[in-house]
């Protein structure tokens, strides 16, 4: 918990219970299903918890906002998103169903009532009025956007226009350049103070 209540130092009394809680959840379903490489469990917070909350410092989201998360796997970045904002409502999808079982595990465990979660793929989703679709680097963002386009409200009222929030390291130039006048980047080394943050970006582009 420290790690996280040096960068999130507001949280309440229940969103410390629930981070608190994450890393023996996905412990136990580690020793069952590899959900979370072997290697990353032991820096589950920083690799898994921290990098998620990377997004709620690019982006607060707002109450009653709608947060699509596009290939989920076990559950990131929607979970730790879901802790940060009680009021907002988020939907995990992955087409992987052992994934989505750990992920409906861990949101009954954890109590999280903005939560729901689905085995599909996001192209079969009927819904279009969503706030933000954020993903953690499932795919290159140009196809990325050919699954989601059109899946955004056209109503804004966050600081960011709706769109993508998307996770991802390494040289980005080759990748973003289809997007050069619309993407933004921002450094996650810019909020924390960790090494392995040193080339992640979140990623933000309208839709």
């Amino acid at each position: 918990m420290d790690q996280i209540l040096k960068y999130f130092p507001d949280l309440t009394e229940r969103q410390k219970e629930q981070f608190a809680a994450m890393p023996a959840l996905y412990e136990d379903w580690n020793s069952k299903i590899n959900v979370v490489s072997r290697k990353d469990m032991d820096s589950f917070v920083e690799h898994h918890v921290l990098h998620s909350l990377a997004i709620a410092k690019v982006q607060p989201f707002k109450s009653m906002a709608e947060i699509l998360d596009v290939g989920t796997g076990g559950g990131f970045p929607g979970i730790p998103l879901a802790i940060m904002f009680p009021e907002s409502k988020f939907y995990l999808v992955d087409s992987i169903g052992k994934k989505i079982k750990v992920v409906s595990d861990v949101v009954e465990k954890l109590d999280l009532k903005n939560v729901r979660c689905a085995q599909t793929r996001v192209e079969q989703i009927p819904e279009r009025d969503f706030d933000f679709i954020v993903s953690r680097a499932v795919t290159d963002l140009s196809q990325f956007v050919g699954w989601v386009k059109g899946r955004c409200s056209d109503v804004q009222y966050h600081k960011l226009r709706n769109g993508i929030l998307y996770l991802k390291g390494g040289d980005l130039s080759e990748e973003l350049a289809p997007f050069k006048n619309k993407v933004k980047t921002f450094p996650i080394s810019d909020f924390y103070n960790e090494e392995y943050f040193e080339t992640k970006m979140v990623i933000h582009l309208p839709l």
